[in-house]
């Protein structure tokens, strides 16, 4: 059983773009205002949810100062 020591971040932003191999970059909305890169989490692929460009998604960051992060959510 895995323990998790520390809580993902999880912001709420916009794709702006899609990339091969179902990579995006999507444009947070907190107050930085930054735009990066976000893959889609296992259950997204596994239940084939779609995104597309402008589509309001939630993205889960494993390390505060990643630039890596994992869209959990689409938006409907």
């Amino acid at each position: 059983m895995a323990i998790k020591l520390q809580e993902d971040l999880v912001v709420e932003g916009l794709v702006s773009k899609t990339l091969p191999n179902t990579y995006f970059k999507v444009k947070l909305n907190d107050d930085s205002g930054r735009e990066i890169t976000a893959h889609l989490s296992g259950n997204m692929r596994r239940f084939r949810i779609k995104i597309l460009v402008g589509d309001k998604v939630k993205v889960e960051f494993p390390q505060v100062n990643s630039e890596l992060g994992r869209i959990v959510y689409r938006f409907k």
